[in-house]
């Protein structure tokens, strides 16, 4: 009798990989089986982040009660060129035939996601990263895989001296920063409940007043002045560091106060080469654009310094992929944390990871043209 987690892992295999792998096992069934070894790779510079896809692979080994040799040439949190194999895979032709589409599924998308936090978190090596991708998910899975990558990225950028990724959004994937919650306080639903800012952040503190607080203020177009309003309101707080704004003004305006002129002084009189040296219009509308640029993280900071709030945070979101956060270094932005969830790959097919076997009984072969995924030693795969 096949336990009923075992039989539902083998429907979801044969439902859902490609129809000519579910055929082809039957004929190597048919026709005697081989002793095979797959080469996984990309076709771009990734950080290698295999987990996912070997913990779901031992999966099916146990309902199989098959054995797989597998060999990592690139160790979780290392750096792969294009083109090299993260992982051979050896085993039987007929146990290994039908998921190959699966486990390109769970390796691909986790690797590029990585590498673009770990290029993220270098571009800002003493800032705190928030991983906000959730809400950017198609579904669960991806949640999963996306939440690891960030935390494999943030790993491999800590052991070059960044701060890294501090935690995450939501309790489910905590654990892959090291956290039993995920962190926040409150969405722009809570302001509109609330009516007000202000209003906003005292509800949040009378139910949670252990916790620290870090406040919206965009919501009704007036960071600044709602900003040092909520400081006012909780002055101990902003004394001791244990409150934040969050600015996270759309791309449609400017934060309050400011236009194109005005960014432009405001960037003048704080990182004035970095105007100097923009290379692209993108780069361009971080500095000085609308929404979250360097020049209304300049300007927030501006005003609460001169207020007297020197030691409240500034918490930013809103569409800070890689480039973004090379535009904030350059800008020297005054961040104290970064919620994104744009080390989610936006170009998808960057993520397509590619299998190929190598070797069939102990000879290497391969389709003309993939010979570099060959063991360089011209050693058989171990068996």
């Amino acid at each position: 009798m096949i336990p009923e987690a075992a039989a539902d892992l083998s429907r979801d295999i044969a439902a859902r990989t490609d129809s000519y792998f579910n055929r082809t096992r039957e004929i190597a069934a048919r026709y005697g089986d081989a002793r095979v070894t797959y080469a996984m790779f990309l076709r771009r510079p990734v950080i290698s982040a295999p987990r996912l896809m070997l913990e779901w692979l031992a999966a099916v080994e146990r309902d199989r009660a098959s054995s797989f040799v597998i060999d990592v040439t690139h160790a979780e949190g290392s750096w792969v060129g294009a083109g090299e194999p993260i992982v051979y895979i050896s085993g039987s032709f007929v146990q290994l035939a039908d998921l190959e589409t699966l486990l390109l599924q769970k390796l691909g998308a986790p690797c590029v996601a990585a590498h673009h936090a770990y290029q993220m978190c270098l571009a800002l090596p003493e800032i705190g990263f928030l991983a906000m991708e959730a809400r950017h998910c198609a579904g669960a899975e991806m949640q999963e895989m996306m939440a690891y990558a960030a935390a494999v990225g943030s790993e491999a950028a800590r052991k070059e001296g960044a701060r890294g990724f501090i935690g995450n959004a939501n309790d489910a994937t905590a654990h892959w920063f090291g956290e039993a919650r995920g962190r926040g306080t409150m969405p722009h639903a809570l302001i509109g409940y609330a009516g007000s800012t202000v209003r906003a952040a005292e509800m949040f503190y009378e139910t949670y007043p252990d916790e620290p607080l870090t406040v919206l203020v965009d919501y009704f177009g007036r960071e600044i002045t709602d900003a040092l309003e909520v400081c006012q309101r909780f002055p101990d707080l902003a004394a001791r560091g244990a409150l934040s704004v969050r600015l996270d003004t759309h791309g449609g305006r400017f934060i309050e106060g400011l236009d194109p002129g005005l960014s432009y002084a405001t960037l003048e009189r704080h990182a004035a080469g970095a105007i100097r040296r923009y290379r692209s219009p993108s780069e361009l509308h971080y500095l000085i654009g609308t929404g979250v640029s360097a020049a209304a993280i300049w300007r927030t900071r501006e005003a609460l310094d001169e207020a007297g709030f020197p030691r409240v945070g500034i918490v930013v979101s809103s569409g800070f992929t890689v480039e973004k956060c090379r535009v904030m270094a350059d800008a020297r932005a005054p961040i104290t944390v970064i919620g994104t969830g744009s080390f989610i790959p936006d170009a998808w097919s960057e993520t397509y990871a590619t299998a190929d076997i190598v070797e069939y009984d102990g000879v290497a072969r391969v389709k003309l043209g993939r010979e570099f995924l060959l063991r360089r030693n011209g050693a058989p795969a171990a068996g």
